[in-house]
């Protein structure tokens, strides 16, 4: 068989691609980061900016930390999903990323075609709260009423498809109640709606644990598959009524697809090195988050299997914006 050349060429380019991926690697990074988030003042970009702020400092280089709202994060999923591959323009992203092409026929990105994973960095657990002049005290005596009672409660919540939302059908569908939603343009306004007596529930990150020492809340459960470390007394969803129910909102760094292995490697050391801080770890309990590391291919599937499952909650519920 003759030799014609191309075999070796190949092997030449080859090694000359990983020597170049390498060096790369080293030397990332050698100039500011863009880091790119789609909301302001929510859980996602808390966590986003305080993990930032200490990887920025262990690069020895500046995160710039950027809030690019509107299309519900399609915005800032569109201009990272478009930027060059080389690690210095970055996504801190939650579920949003995999529920807006669930919600629209038309989104500039696709989650699992457009980014790379780089790290789970966050859990943020969403508590079922209720006011307190709703006279159930657990989770089974608030379905019994809701049952028997359908459509005289409801529940608070955020735009379509927000995991307040989202959190709210599953237990419907779970639950088999009949709770009508009351829209709010935030997160924050439906934590309000409740404490305020205009809803009579909602879920909502543990920020409004604080509510129910006041006596303005109750809370009956956490929907998290397990027990929050924030109120471990507290029981989840599953334990309390509602089996195979698990709502939680994870959140963490992506970059552009292709973006090289070294670069995605070096991130992700650095985000678990930052969790580990006792620093991060303070400052995120006191936003009522979890930190959580992972490999971006746990990441991935994560984004994956969170696809998949509020897909088939989006279809049943007949959410759509």
């Amino acid at each position: 068989m003759r030799n014609n050349g191309l075999l070796p060429s190949l092997v030449i380019t080859t090694l000359l691609s990983c020597i170049a991926l390498s060096a790369h690697g080293q030397n990332y990074p050698n100039k500011p980061i863009r880091m790119l988030a789609p909301e302001a003042g929510g859980v996602n970009e808390v966590a986003g900016r305080i993990v930032s702020q200490v990887v920025s400092r262990n690069l020895g280089q500046q995160i710039v930390f950027e809030n690019r709202g509107g299309a519900s994060g399609a915005i800032a999923g569109e201009i990272v999903a478009t930027a060059p591959p080389d690690g210095y323009t970055l996504l801190y992203y939650g579920s949003t990323i995999w529920i807006v092409p669930l919600l629209r026929d038309k989104v500039p990105f696709d989650p699992l075609r457009d980014f790379a994973p780089i790290s789970l960095t966050a859990t943020a657990q969403y508590f079922l709260f209720t006011h307190a002049s709703v006279p159930a005290k657990t989770l089974q005596e608030l379905i019994d009423l809701c049952s028997a009672n359908p459509g005289k409660y409801n529940y608070g919540s955020a735009g379509s498809g927000a995991a307040t939302h989202l959190s709210a059908e599953l237990f419907k569908i779970l639950a088999r109640v009949d709770i009508t939603r009351v829209a709010y343009k935030g997160s924050a306004l439906a934590a309000t709606g409740v404490i305020g007596g205009e809803v009579h529930m909602a879920f909502s990150s543990g920020f409004l644990l604080s509510q129910v020492k006041t006596g303005k809340l109750r809370v009956l459960a956490v929907g998290a598959a397990k027990r929050s470390t924030l109120a471990p007394e507290i029981p989840t969803m599953a334990e309390a009524g509602v089996p195979g129910y698990e709502s939680s909102s994870p959140s963490g760094m992506f970059a552009p697809a292709k973006t090289p292995k070294a670069v995605i490697t070096r991130l992700n050391r650095e985000i678990l090195r930052a969790l580990q801080t006792q620093e991060v770890k303070d400052r995120f309990r006191e936003a009522a988050i979890e930190p959580v590391g992972s490999t971006p291919e746990e990441f991935g599937a994560i984004v994956k299997a969170e696809t998949e499952k509020w897909g088939k909650v989006i279809k049943t519920a007949g959410v759509r914006e």
